[in-house]
C-alpha cells in the first residue's frame, strides 16, 4: 500500500493523554484527548498513570475513527519522550512502542518543549520568535541560535503552572487551578505588596508563594463580612498573578532586547491566560514587536504538536530505534540539536 505521509502523535508528559493524526502539511485529521483532573488536591503519579492506561485504548480508537485512517495507513508514530512526569511519559512510550512493533511503523521520540515551539511557528506563521514557554513544570524563555533552541532564562525553582496549582490548592481550588485563578484575577481591585524575584534572566516563585499563602491565611482569620473577605481574596489573587506574570514579561523583554528579534510567541498551558496575554501584548507594542498567540488547543498539552515535530524530524533523517526510546523525564530543551531549521533557512523559510 502506498504511504500517504500520515503521522500519529502521542502526548503523555503530564495530566493529558492525547492522540492526534496529521498529514505532512500539518492538516489535522484527528485530535482526541482527556485530562486528569481533581476537585481538590494535585496530581498523584500512580493515579495519573492508571488514568492514562485506562483511557488510552478508547482515545486511540476514536482518533483513528475520526481521521478515517487505519493503523496500516500511518507512516510514522511520534511520542513525547521528555521532559515530563515519569509515570505519565511511560504510558505514551509503551503504547508507541507496541504500535510501532506490531505494525512495522517507524518510531520517533520528540522533545515536548520543542514541539510547543514548532507548532506555534507553523500555525502562527512566525519565522524566528522568542518563545515564552509557560506550563506546569516548565518556565523558560527560548530562542533559536546556532542549531539549538537556547534557554535564555528560566525558573530557578518551580514552573509557573505548578506555582499556580499549588497556590490554588491552598485556596481550595482543584486541579488545574490556573483557569479559575485567571478568572478571579479580573475581579481584583487592589495591588498588594508581594515578593518579586528576578535574578538576571532567571526568576523564582517560591518566595511569592510563601508570602501569598501567609496573606491568605491572615485574611481567613479576619472578622469581616463574607463579601469583604471574598474581595480581599480576589485582591490577593490579582496581586499574586500580577507579580508572577510581570516577572515573566520582564525576562521576555530582556531576551527581545538581547537577541534583537521582533516576534514573541506564547506556549504552554499558562499561555492561555488572558491576564498574561494582555501584559505581554502591552510590552510587545512598546517594543514594536509582534505577539503571536496560538489557539488554546495547541498551547495546552496536545498531540498535534508531537506529530508535527515528528514529521519535521523524520524529514531530516532523525529516527528513534526501539532501544533508544526510553523516556527522558529531565530532558532539556537545549539538549536537542536542531537540524530541520537549517534546511528551512536554505529555502528562505525559517
Amino acid at each position: 500500500m502506498k504511504k500517504k505521509n500520515f503521522c500519529l502523535g502521542i502526548e503523555s508528559t503530564a495530566h493529558t493523554f492525547a492522540v492526534s493524526i496529521i498529514d505532512k502539511n500539518c492538516k489535522i485529521l484527528a485530535e482526541e484527548k482527556k485530562m486528569f483532573t481533581t476537585k481538590k488536591g494535585g496530581i498523584i503519579p500512580k493515579e495519573l498513570s492508571e488514568h492514562h492506561y485506562k483511557i488510552a485504548p478508547k482515545i486511540l480508537e476514536n482518533a483513528l475513527k475520526k481521521s478515517g485512517k487505519k493503523i496500516n495507513e500511518i507512516d510514522l508514530i511520534a511520542f513525547s519522550q521528555g521532559p515530563g512526569i515519569g509515570n505519565a511519559l511511560r504510558v505514551g512510550a509503551n503504547i508507541a512502542r507496541q504500535l510501532s512493533l506490531l505494525n512495522n511503523i517507524p518510531l520517533i521520540g520528540v522533545n515536548h518543549c520543542i514541539a510547543h515551539i514548532e507548532i506555534g511557528r507553523k500555525i502562527c506563521n512566525a519565522n524566528d520568535p522568542v518563545l515564552l514557554y509557560a506550563s506546569g513544570a516548565n518556565t523558560q524563555i527560548i530562542c533559536y541560535e546556532n542549531n539549538y533552541y537556547r534557554v535564555f532564562g528560566e525558573t530557578l525553582d518551580t514552573g509557573i503552572g505548578n506555582f499556580l496549582d499549588t497556590f490554588g490548592r491552598k485556596l481550595g481550588i482543584g486541579f488545574p487551578a490556573g483557569p479559575k485563578l485567571d478568572e478571579l484575577y479580573f475581579k481584583g481591585k487592589e495591588l498588594l505588596e508581594l515578593p518579586y524575584t528576578v535574578k538576571g534572566m532567571d526568576l523564582a516563585f517560591s518566595g511569592l508563594l510563601t508570602s501569598a499563602t501567609k496573606k491568605y491565611e491572615e485574611i481567613l482569620l479576619e472578622k469581616i463580612s463574607k463579601k469583604d473577605k471574598e474581595q480581599k481574596i480576589n485582591n490577593l489573587i490579582y496581586s499574586t498573578l500580577h507579580n508572577a506574570f510581570a516577572m515573566l514579561t520582564e525576562v521576555t523583554e530582556r531576551a527581545l532586547a538581547h537577541t534583537e528579534k521582533k516576534q514573541v510567541i506564547l506556549g504552554g498551558g499558562v499561555g492561555c491566560s488572558k491576564a498574561l496575554q494582555e501584559m505581554v501584548e502591552k510590552m510587545c507594542k512598546e517594543r514594536k514587536a509582534k505577539l503571536f498567540v496560538p489557539p488554546n488547543n495547541v498551547m495546552t498539552d496536545n498531540a498535534i504538536m508531537i506529530a508535527w515535530l515528528g514529521i519535521l524530524m523524520k524529514k531530516n533523517n532523525n529516527k528513534t530505534n526501539i532501544n533508544q526510546s526510553k523516556i527522558k523525564p529531565k530532558q532539556r530543551t537545549d539538549d536537542i540539536k536542531i537540524n530541520w531549521r537549517n534546511n528551512l533557512i536554505k529555502k528562505g523559510n525559517i
